[in-house]
């Protein structure tokens, strides 16, 4: 009876949850459409916190206190925020968006391993240590989108532990260290038959977890909640709990989870604060041993602390390339010149190419040796059309940060058309933009000295995949002269300059002079420059006050103008006017505008969809965002003086710059990320668009910043359903889902790698009925030989063979070895002789030390210990036996504590002896593996016993060290 009237208060209130949802549905502006806290609407708690909130502060805590234990590099440095550019924000969205994807992928949402629920600690333990040994590979590596993948994924299961678990419960006021430290002490979980939880007939359950499991005499044990049916929950163990759990309305009744403020979705809200507090502590705890095992340089660049654009030059090497080749090298040395009294790190990426030869990829952060590979460079062959260009673009894609400028110097089409889909899709996924200056005329076909064969026989349109790229991803295409190829590269250097920002990007097919280009200059940029491709007949530019300037015409007092074959460069002139500008202009045939300036606000952006399934919330969206349908976009704002400006909208702007949408931003009220904005569009424009963001600055001037990547809504989507590591020798496979949101049809389906280990590529039709889908996959085979650590980009693409709806999926990949554990240390004998007296007798140990998996240990440490660490350079000839004559002193390095890790790379095993005082009966040896896994080997030794004698066989050794271990009470912990 107890049980049905309960049952029936819990159907009034879930009757009464789902009315007030509909009401703040309905609701409009601010508190429905924003990410991550549209969870906190669905669960009713407003101040709750999130995977997002507690990284992002996570990050920025670890990140700032990182900066201030620097040095200042100049006068001007700032151990504060002000570095923390847009490219960081970039890099602690990929983290969170890992982290958060957890929640929303099929191959994960569901899985108890990667949530800590259903008891299953052991393996999601085990899971966080693979996730933490990839992590440092990939740093290592210096893959670092890769790293943030895998950090993402470690914070979300790290994070969820403290609310899934009864941690809490226990009255543990700090982090449980076993998580990601095998050898600190781990506390046992209840086994299967062991109940966990009384019965609870209320939303919220206070005690309902059982007293002998947190109170017993014993060691307290660890219990977490079931989710769902799979697997099914035990009689008498905890569930998840809240309205979204199946499993609350088997024996026991109710939940346990602290996910959230609210108790119609977790029970033990009342412990919410607590747990979080834990886990942002013990995300905190993981960024700072990450720190220590990479060292401060490589935790600063895997945020993209200090980020400066990276110089990625493409280079065409045939023979007709002499004065482009001169031209980059000069360009190149000018930038660097210009960048000779910071030190602060770039990079700096060259990948030549012709037919057939495509790259090495030079990749450096050292200006002199990116000269002396510019220098090396040789214009010899070729001569003929075409070249393998987008290949090349391709290796600079994948070789180089997010949000880079790449500049292409060619002058022939590309022999790799097929390449265009992948290329395309990695420069939006990137938001990179990608530039070619091209020293050839397409409707030019004479002959001349270094000119390529059989110009009259090419077609005038050859150069068309070029152009389309670069408007795609927002750069330029630039038809020019060899003679004017140096004077063009300036492009190079004002585009990559720190803190650009674009104000005004339009490209039209025709354009006259009743077309006024408006842009706005706001109190915030410097130094604005406009690049305007084509050929222009005539040209007026107009400032806020009226007064106009006619660039053709010679020199005026507004703007300054460089003409070169395919380039014009206007600058404008101190001091200029804020507000609205105009530029006037008359050309012939297609012209592009760019207008950039120098300013710290900037934004990112993405587009999200509802997710209503047990994990409420806005998941990304992937690729590019389906037309027709309600879509939020979420929007960051990069700024250090975010109190100086705001932002009411953001406009869609058409390719000729005219406005096709306009959503009102609202503020998610996110306290990490400063201006964490976000809208909803009812429907997304079928056109292609790029985003303008509107804002007022710190004088109530008009301020806009533009994103000049073209996004075209489609009807298509590929979504990926997994993405694992890659085994050297072994095949791995993709799985993904291509969706078609629009009438039954036929679909091309193509995949591309970088690294060329799909065992299958080419073109696939598949058919896809209305508004349906298709499951495929594809195998992906790594070599023995291939490197760990290393990435490997995979792309997937889908195209209708009825019209232009196409769409892409980018997968990035990391090479691990097939054993991600830590090193092991196991005892192989043991001394002990402690006198009541502790100062007159000592103890010893000695330890197989051994690596597990391919990579090797690379150090060692005594961190804890007044005692003697000894490497023995002998042999054993029997299992069991020490690796010395009795009598002998060992050989070998010898550490004590204080010395730094001893370097021992390229050894699987390692034999050593620990010896000290029984004065000092504990001692703790650190060893690291080469992929930076580490293993806490504890040694405690009590005051009593006897020496201990080697068994002559193996098992006999085994079992004697079992009786002395209980006998003498020395215990070795891994």
């Amino acid at each position: 009876m107890l049980g049905q009237r309960s049952q029936a208060w819990e159907d009034m209130w879930i009757r009464l949850w789902c009315m007030l949802v509909c009401l703040l549905l309905a609701v409009p502006g601010g508190l429905a459409f924003l990410p991550n806290f549209w969870s906190r609407v669905l669960t009713l708690s407003w101040n709750s916190y999130t995977h997002q909130y507690m990284t992002e502060q996570a990050v920025l805590n670890v990140t700032l206190d990182t900066l201030s234990r620097l040095p200042l590099r100049r006068e001007t440095d700032s151990p504060d925020g002000a570095k923390l550019g847009r490219a960081f924000w970039r890099a602690v969205g990929e983290v969170v968006q890992s982290n958060v994807a957890m929640d929303f992928l099929s191959s994960t949402r569901s899985d108890p391993v990667y949530h800590f629920d259903s008891e299953r600690v052991e393996e999601a333990v085990e899971m966080l240590q693979q996730f933490w040994a990839q992590t440092l590979l990939s740093v290592r590596s210096r893959d670092n989108q890769g790293a943030r993948r895998s950090l993402g994924c470690l914070f979300h299961s790290l994070q969820d532990f403290y609310s899934h678990s009864n941690w809490v419960e226990m009255g543990q006021n700090s982090i449980y260290l076993h998580l990601l430290h095998p050898g600190e002490p781990a506390i046992p979980v209840a086994s299967e038959d062991k109940p966990t939880c009384a019965e609870c007939y209320e939303f919220t359950c206070r005690n309902n977890i059982l007293a002998d499991l947190t109170q017993s005499q014993q060691a307290p044990l660890l219990t977490t909640g079931y989710f769902s049916t799979d697997p099914a929950k035990p009689p008498g163990k905890c569930s998840h709990g809240g309205l979204l759990d199946s499993s609350r309305h088997h024996s026991a009744r109710g939940g346990i989870n602290k996910d959230s403020t609210s108790p119609f979705f977790s029970p033990h809200h009342y412990l919410h604060s607590d747990a979080a507090r834990l886990a942002t502590a013990a995300t905190i705890t993981t960024l700072r041993d990450l720190r220590d095992a990479v060292g401060t340089e490589s935790f600063l660049r895997l945020f993209s602390v200090w980020h400066q654009p990276a110089l990625v030059f493409v280079m065409d090497t045939t023979g007709s390339m002499f004065e482009e080749i001169t031209a980059a090298r000069l360009r190149a040395l000018s930038i660097i010149q210009a960048r000779a009294d910071s030190q602060q790190p770039r990079t700096y990426i060259l990948v030549p190419f012709h037919d057939p030869e495509v790259g090495p990829v030079y990749k450096t952060e050292d200006p002199e040796q990116f000269m002396r590979s510019l220098e090396d460079l040789t214009a010899l062959g070729g001569g003929d059309e075409p070249e393998m260009c987008l290949s090349a673009v391709q290796l600079a894609l994948t070789h180089s940060p997010p949000l880079s400028e790449i500049f292409v110097f060619t002058d022939a089409s590309p022999k790799d058309p097929h390449l265009y889909s992948a290329v395309k899709a990695l420069t939006l996924e990137k938001q990179s933009k990608v530039s070619f200056l091209l020293t050839e005329d397409p409707n030019f076909t004479g002959t001349g000295r270094g000119m390529r064969k059989r110009r009259e026989s090419l077609s005038p349109d050859r150069f068309s995949l070029y152009s389309s790229l670069s408007s795609v991803s927002g750069g330029l295409t630039i038809f020019t002269t060899d003679s004017d190829i140096h004077k063009v590269s300036t492009i190079v250097q004002d585009n990559i300059a720190a803190n650009k920002v674009t104000l005004l990007h339009v490209e039209s097919h025709s354009i006259s002079e009743s077309n006024h280009l408006p842009f706005k200059v706001d109190s915030a940029v410097r130094n604005v420059t406009l690049h305007v491709t084509g050929t222009l007949k005539h040209c007026v530019l107009t400032n806020p006050t009226g007064q106009t300037q006619s660039l053709l015409d010679g020199p005026g007092s507004l703007a300054e103008l460089e003409h070169f074959q395919g380039l014009y460069r206007v600058r404008l002139l101190p001091p200029m006017e804020t507000g609205q500008w105009y530029l006037s202009a008359d050309a012939e045939g297609p012209v592009t505008l760019n207008a950039i300036g120098d300013s710290s606000v900037d934004f990112l952006y993405y587009f999200a969809e509802e997710a209503n399934g047990t994990h409420p919330g806005l998941a990304r969206v992937e690729g590019s965002p389906v037309a027709g349908v309600p879509t939020f976009l979420v929007l960051v704002v990069t700024s250090p003086s975010l109190n100086e400006v705001s932002f009411s909208h953001v406009t869609l702007l058409g390719a000729n710059g005219e406005s096709l949408l306009e959503v009102p931003m609202n503020s998610s009220s996110s306290l990490s990320s400063g201006a964490e904005l976000v809208g909803r569009m009812v429907s997304v424009p079928r056109e292609p668009f790029c985003v303008c963001l509107s804002g007022k600055d710190r004088k109530g001037n008009s301020l806009e910043r533009v994103s000049t990547e073209m996004i075209q809504p489609t009807h298509t989507q590929i979504q990926v359903l997994s993405a694992p590591r890659l085994v050297p020798g072994h095949t791995t496979k993709v799985t993904f889902d291509v969706w078609n949101h629009g009438p039954a049809r036929y679909f091309n389906l193509t995949f591309d790698d970088d690294h060329r280990f799909l065992t299958q590529t080419g073109a696939h039709r598949l058919f896809v009925g209305q508004r349906g889908s298709l499951r495929r996959e594809v195998e992906m085979k790594t070599p023995r030989d291939m490197e760990l650590g290393g990435a490997v980009t995979l792309t997937l693409t889908v195209r209708a063979l009825d019209s232009a709806d196409t769409n892409y999926a980018v997968v990035h990949l990391t090479v691990v070895p097939l054993n991600l554990n830590p090193p092991s240390c196991s005892p192989m004998r043991v001394e002990a002789a402690c006198p009541p007296k502790c100062d007159q007798g000592i103890w010893a140990v000695s330890l197989a030390v051994t690596d597990r998996g391919r990579s090797g240990l690379a150090s060692l440490q005594l961190s804890q210990g007044s005692g003697v660490l000894t490497l023995l350079r002998g042999e054993s000839r029997q299992a069991g036996q020490l690796w010395r004559q009795e009598g002998e002193e060992p050989e070998g390095p010898r550490l004590v504590q204080g010395d730094p890790p001893l370097n021992v790379s390229g050894r699987a095993t390692l034999r050593v002896r620990y010896s000290a005082s029984c004065c000092s009966p504990h001692a703790e040896l650190l060893v690291w593996n080469e992929l930076g896994s580490m293993r806490r080997c504890h040694l405690t030794s009590s005051q009593q016993g006897a020496p201990f004698s080697s068994s002559s066989s193996a098992s006999g050794s085994s079992a004697l060290l079992s009786l002395l271990f209980a006998v003498l009470g020395f215990r070795l912990m891994t």
